[in-house]
């Protein structure tokens, strides 16, 4: 009765499914809806829907549902996710990573497993009451606790008392030496934890709103399958889930070498295929700034995509990037865009979610809740909170989904242009008008400069990582800045082609294949390449079939 597999990927765009059968890997059905952040269960049964409903399929015909997300690595990209509090335990040379909190405290054991300095536990616990009220969730990792687990178990055990919000220590996930990596790994899944736990929430909702009783399976970022009970535990083993599914569908396309990129709204991820298999990394994945023992596929994920927010500093310098923002084209009830648009604090709007209006009582919310919509210049002279503070405060509504933003992005450049029709074309050029005038462009102008910088971002991505790849070192200050020097100029030139993969990639790709000397494709389902590649990897391990290919 089961005839089928269900593929989905939640990207910070658009979530897209499709409806694979489960013997010949044949697509019957495929679907694309904007993803609902506030409600992830809106978005993902609005996708489910479109496939059962729309080809009248029974829903006892389902034998799994396989998950992508690149919302966990879309956290890390834009330095999002939860606040963390992260205790090193017996290790005294410090390091920093991007945590609310690095503290170190005595304990750990040796090497033979024996305690080499009793655990701080007087200590621990007033740090514990002191960070309740600022993080979201925590991660203990302990000197060779891959050999005697104990200081972090009684560490997880005191926040469970004092603070019982996920916790993630090291040695159930790293069995490898290198405490800055172990800590990086704890530190991670702590991170994606509360995202993970909210996502799996949201699909099973959504199954059950459609009578889909039957497992939900999370793709791992090595091209494995998590169950969802366990993906919590485990969140951080999804980090690269997006670049496993979409080195998967890449190697269903090809029996030779490429390098499959996917260019989404928030994030371009790249995957390299080698004799029509993924290319595995097994020392660790490294997204942003974390280094970790994460096993993943080999891959890289950068901060640019179709919705990557534009902005201009004070002297009218061009930013695309990191951070992703609702496209002007694409917003609805905007005030008038040449009142609020321009330079520094008035390049992006945030957008209070009255359905989101929670007790909270704070100087900005009020703020918000009574006006609804501001920059944060407006916020600035409202409000006195400027800076730092602000910043803060802005990046907590929003990760509590109070709030989402709103700005030019390269999407919009592509309204502008005439090269897509999604949204509105006239709230696109209003806001390239606007920013063109700051620095003497026509609206056209700006918008070609603005898609020419995307592309020279991606194809930067692509070089960087086939560097790190061969020879294991980032060039990334030298690839980006390679043509600004008055004497010597550098080019690079691909030997493999590229496969496209996501709905900005046919926008994208083809100017930066054509400066790489290469050759780009977009397959048949291209759009949903994703989804289509959860359930290749899913109908694969049902099947028991190989590995990925370990570098």
């Amino acid at each position: 009765m089961q005839k089928y597999i269900i593929g989905i990927d939640t990207g910070g765009t658009f979530t897209d499914a499709v409806l694979m059968e489960k013997t010949t890997g044949r697509i019957v059905a495929a679907a694309k809806k904007p993803t609902t952040h506030y409600r992830l269960a809106d978005s993902t049964g609005a996708a489910l829907a479109a496939l059962l409903q729309g080809t009248g399929t029974p829903p006892a015909e389902i034998g799994a549902v396989a998950v992508s997300s690149t919302l966990a690595t879309n956290s890390v990209v834009e330095n999002k996710g939860a606040r963390v509090a992260l205790f090193v335990i017996g290790y005294v040379r410090h390091f920093k990573l991007p945590v609310k909190a690095v503290i170190f405290v005595k304990g750990g054991h040796t090497i033979m497993g024996e305690e080499e300095e009793p655990l701080e536990l007087d200590y621990l616990v007033s740090l514990i009451h002191g960070l309740k009220e600022e993080v979201d969730a925590y991660g203990v990792c302990a000197a060779m606790s891959m050999v005697n687990p104990t200081h972090e178990l009684v560490t997880e055990k005191a926040i469970e008392m004092i603070d019982p919000k996920p916790v993630f220590c090291s040695h159930r996930i790293s069995q490898t030496a290198g405490m800055h990596e172990r800590a990086a790994t704890a530190g991670l899944h702590a991170k994606l934890m509360p995202i993970m736990q909210e996502y799996v929430g949201g699909v099973r909702q959504a199954m059950t709103a459609h009578g889909l009783s039957c497992p939900m399976i999370i793709i791992s970022g090595n091209a494995g399958t998590i169950s969802s009970d366990r993906a919590v535990e485990l969140a951080g083993m999804t980090v690269a889930s997006g670049p496993a599914c979409t080195a998967s569908f890449g190697a269903d396309q090809i029996a030779g070498n490429a390098l499959v990129i996917d260019v989404g709204g928030t994030t371009t991820d790249i995957a390299m295929i080698e004799n029509g298999r993924p290319l595995m990394a097994t020392e660790g994945c490294k997204i942003g700034d974390w280094r970790t023992h994460v096993e993943a596929i080999d891959m890289s994920t950068g901060g640019i995509g179709g919705d990557s927010h534009v902005s201009m500093n004070g002297k009218g310098h061009i930013t695309i990037g990191p951070n992703r923002v609702v496209p002007l084209a694409m917003a609805a009830d905007l005030p008038p865009i040449d009142e609020w648009l321009g330079k520094e604090e008035r390049s992006r709007l945030i957008i209070f979610r009255q359905e989101a209006d929670s007790a909270a009582a704070d100087a900005l919310t009020a703020f918000l809740r009574t006006r609804g919509q501001a920059t944060p210049e407006q916020i600035r002279r409202a409000t006195g909170l400027s800076g730092v503070t602000l910043g803060r405060d802005l990046e907590q509504l929003e990760r509590s989904q109070q709030t989402y933003e709103c700005g030019f992005t390269p999407t919009d450049a592509l309204h502008v242009l005439g090269r897509i029709d999604l949204g509105d074309r006239a709230k696109a050029l209003a806001g390239a008008a606007v920013l063109a005038g700051e620095i003497g462009m026509t609206a056209e102008a700006f918008c070609e400069m603005v898609i020419r910088r995307t592309e020279e971002q991606i194809e930067n991505l692509v070089i960087d990582h086939l560097v790190q790849h061969y020879w294991g070192n980032s060039l990334t200050s030298f690839i980006a800045s390679r043509n600004d020097h008055p004497v010597l100029g550098v080019n690079f030139s691909l030997k493999i082609p590229l496969i496209g993969i996501g709905a900005a990639a046919r926008y994208f790709l083809p100017a930066v294949a054509s400066r790489l000397a290469t050759t780009v494709s977009f397959p048949q389902y291209c759009e949903v390449g994703n989804a289509v590649g959860a359930a290749l990897i899913c109908k694969q391990t049902l099947a028991g079939q190989a590995e990925p290919l370990a570098v």
